[in-house]
């Protein structure tokens, strides 16, 4: 599932700039109560990570038990803290 197939699923569109707060809330919701139900690693992964990119993740520690799950997902923090941040 890609990134803007994601963002329907739990949005209802990929742009989030016309989303009300309400909206947001509930998308956000929907997403971390799949989250909690999925089992799949890699899909966990794919979610979690939408969560961190919209602020709304839960600890790593409460998120991953794996360690090395741990670490990856720290990794993906780096990486897209690099990117996320303006370059000065």
């Amino acid at each position: 599932m890609g990134f803007d197939d994601l963002m329907r699923r739990y949005f209802g569109t990929a742009d989030l700039a016309g989303l009300s707060a309400a909206e947001l809330g509930a998308g956000s919701e929907r997403l971390a109560v799949d989250f909690g139900l999925e089992t799949d690693p890699a899909r966990r992964f794919a979610l979690w990570a939408l969560m961190h990119i919209l602020g709304c993740a839960p600890d790593l520690d409460i998120a991953f038990k794996d360690p090395a799950e741990r670490d990856a997902a720290r990794n993906f923090m780096d990486l897209y803290g690099g990117i996320a941040e303006p370059p000065q």
